[in-house]
């Protein structure tokens, strides 16, 4: 793993208390106490900001959304690119705001629409580029935004159907850390089984499930854990019988000897070593 120069924060995600149940028609809100770490990370309240919305379908309301949150925290240059097409991502003006951009914060919504109307376009190239290169460039993202992160992304699967071969849907990220694979909403929605089967196809991979209110500061190949919730980590590189491979579709899996860990705020993994380093319980909250 090439140590990245940039930081990652991924966010589980809280949904507004909308009408819609259906993520992509809701709007993700961001509690200050994230937004702070993220506004911080890119440098403070002067950083320029582009939230980019979409995985939602209703950019424009979520990009507001986003707009008086960060102004909340005092934040001055914050703009909204709304891409809706491959075209969008090939403008002069898309082009511009990501080479200028000190943080990039992807909505929440459907994130096979963000890998389908960004992924290989010149943006995700300056994306990709900037953040291996530029110490101090940030891309957050909540929900489907923090799931898009990975290479072997999470693009779909029932919770109710969990350990069944076949109900976790994957599909190609962004590829921008490809050593994890990223779940969000995780506790409240019961995806357990989403990465459980997630890391069966892919053992080699470290597997995140991220509670509501709470994100990962990635960086120097460690991750902290942020926010109210927890993380539940998935290592898979000793599984001990993995009998994915050999199933039929709907089928029950096994797998034994997967390492779990529960994090929490203040506590930090090592992504290369796939070490645990927890903060000591009188700490305070970070």
């Amino acid at each position: 793993m090439q140590k990245a120069k940039g930081t990652l924060i991924p966010i589980g995600g809280n949904e507004d208390k909308g009408i819609e149940a259906d993520e992509m028609y809701t709007l993700e809100f961001i509690e200050e106490g994230i937004l702070f770490h993220v506004v911080r990370e890119a440098g403070g309240i002067d950083a320029n900001i582009v939230i980019i919305p979409t995985a939602s379908s209703i950019p424009v309301e979520v990009g507001e959304n986003y707009l008086t949150a960060f102004s909340t925290l005092g934040c001055k240059n914050v703009e909204v690119l709304d891409i809706r097409s491959k075209e969008d991502s090939e403008t002069e003006k898309a082009i511009k705001l990501i080479k200028n951009a000190d943080c990039i914060m992807f909505s929440g919504g459907n994130q096979s629409k963000i890998t389908d109307k960004i992924g290989g376009t010149t943006i995700h190239k300056i994306l990709a580029k900037r953040y291996k290169n530029e110490k101090g460039f940030v891309i957050a993202g909540t929900s489907a935004g923090a799931m898009v992160m990975a290479n072997e992304m999470i693009a779909g699967g029932s919770a109710s159907e969990s350990f069944i071969k076949g109900a976790v849907k994957m599909y190609k990220g962004l590829s921008l850390i490809p050593e994890l694979i990223i779940d969000t909403h995780f506790i409240r929605r019961g995806r357990f089984g989403r990465v459980s089967e997630a890391v069966a196809q892919f053992p080699k991979l470290v597997g995140l499930g991220l509670a509501e209110d709470t994100g990962l500061i990635i960086k120097n190949n460690t991750f902290e854990v942020i926010g109210s919730g927890m993380v539940i980590v998935f290592d898979g590189r000793k599984i001990k019988h993995n009998n994915h491979s050999i199933l039929n579709e709907g089928t029950p899996m096994s797998l034994t000897n997967m390492r779990t860990h529960i994090l929490s705020n203040g506590d930090r993994f090592n992504i290369k070593k796939k070490k645990v380093e927890v903060l000591p319980i009188e700490a305070p909250f970070i």
